[in-house]
Order: structure tokens, then sequence, then C-alpha cells
């Protein structure tokens, strides 16, 4: 696909209103019963519903694809037709803005851009009226991210490799065969996401941070390996709580607001 048709597509709600036509005419997930409110507490794995655990799916997948939609068109998901109402407190997207990006980090940024507005759509789709809001997100809670190609790479990096692991972890635990056969589809793709993105990161000579004690960071930086699995050569997975770690900024465990997510998380996973 064109790079330019690529970018139409993000910036469209034509494209957005035939995605969610596409995605009903096909089935993709029968629609979900209602999910917990959105005082609900954490619970733990084996307490935890289908909806539960694709609505933190739906969580992180608002804030990832808020960055690259910013990042790409310097617009929110909520002005380009994808809808983000649900259950739980709504909040604003702050900060950011497009980058000037060129080259295979502009291709890259803009076939990641579309693709994650996929899983949104898809995973709304699939829970129906028992999908969480978004809450606020505060995409410059790192103070960074939108400066240069290599900040784009660092966040891109960072979002792909964590939002992989968070459906590593939280896929298995689906009892519903359809809902595990699309999330595993949408764990294939973030998984080709973050393959590419470390072979992006690492060509450019970018070294980036590690995120947490389960991190692999790419090539370039200390430790860093190209693709982000262990040495038996299996993906990193990470627990819900070890996913709002990362995006609080804080693994205190009871921490349930900071960082990305200023006001807290909705559903029924809501803390380290």
């Amino acid at each position: 696909m064109h790079t330019d048709t690529v970018h139409s597509l993000i910036d469209s709600r034509v494209s957005r209103r035939a995605f969610a036509r596409t995605a009903l005419a096909g089935g993709l997930i029968a629609a979900a019963q209602p999910a917990l409110g959105p005082a609900a507490a954490a619970q733990s794995a084996d307490e935890l519903s289908d909806e539960d655990i694709l609505n933190f799916a739906l969580l992180v997948e608002y804030v990832d694809t808020e960055y690259f939609t910013g990042a790409t068109t310097g617009r929110r998901l909520e002005e380009i037709g994808v809808p983000i109402d649900g259950r739980g407190r709504p909040g604003p997207t702050v900060g950011g803005r497009a980058i000037a990006l060129d080259g295979v980090a502009r291709v890259l940024a803009e076939h990641l851009t579309l693709d994650e507005q996929g899983h949104v759509m898809t995973l709304r789709q699939a829970l129906g009226s028992a999908a969480i809001a978004k809450p606020t997100i505060n995409l410059e809670a790192l103070g960074m991210g939108f400066g240069s190609t290599a900040e784009f790479l660092t966040m891109a990096r960072a979002f792909e490799d964590v939002g992989m692991s968070a459906y590593a972890g939280g896929a298995p635990k689906l009892q519903d065969r359809q809902k595990l056969a699309t999330s595993a589809r949408i764990a294939l793709a973030e998984a080709q996401h973050a393959g590419a993105v470390r072979w992006a990161v690492a060509n450019a000579n970018v070294a980036v941070p590690q995120l947490d004690a389960l991190d692999v960071p790419p090539l370039g930086s200390p430790g860093g390996r190209l693709f982000s699995v262990f040495d038996q050569g299996l993906a990193v997975e990470r627990t819900p709580q070890q996913v709002l770690a990362i995006l609080f900024g804080n693994s205190t465990p009871g921490t349930d607001r900071g960082g990305f997510l200023p006001d807290g998380a909705n559903g029924a996973i809501v803390s380290v």
C-alpha cells in the first residue's frame, strides 16, 4: 500500500466507519456481556472475565494509538471518528503533536497508526456495550516523544514491546475460542510491529532505556537483542499489573494512577 494512501486512511472518518461495518459483517467476535462498573477493584487473574481481559487490552491500545495518531497526524482518535465512549470515567488526551518524520520512519509510523486504530475498533466491536471509555491520557508523561525521529522510535519501541507482552500475558486466559483467536491475531500483528520497530531502532543506532526488569532492549542498547525474546526464544509476557507499572511510571503495589494515565484506568484492572 502506497504511503499516501495509508496516510489518507489514518485521517479518514469514512475509513473508520467502513472498518466498523466490515467488522460487524464478518462477525469478528460476538458482542460481550456488560462489564463491571467504573468503580470495580482489581481482581486476581483467576477471577477475570473475558470482557475484563479484552477491556485491559483496549486500555493499552487507547494509549499507544493516541500516541501514534498524534505523532503522525497531530489529531486525536475522536477527531478522526474512532469512538472512545464507554464504561468508566472518560477523559481528554493531552500533549503531543505531529512529528516531521521522513523515509523509513514515516512509512513505519503511518502503517503502525493504521493498524493500531484497527485494533481499537476491533476490540470495541468485540466488547460492544461493555467497552470501556478512553480515560485521560497524557502523551508527554515522559517529557519526550515528539521532538525527533529518535524520540519517536524510542516511544514506538516501548509501546509495541509492551503491547506485545500484554497480549502474551492476557490471551491465554481467555475462555471463548473466538475471542482467543482474534486476540491471537492482534498479538501476531503486534509482534510484527515490534520486530519492525526494533530493527529500525537498531538501524538508526538509537539507544533506548530498559523499561523494567523483564525488558529486552533492541540492539544498540546495553544488553540488547534484535528481538524481544528470552534465551529459550520465547517472547516476553507481562501481567496486567506489570503493564500498568510501566504506564503509571510506578511499580509500587497499589498505585492506581500517574504517568500516561494521570487520572487512572477504566475497567476491572486498575492498579499495580
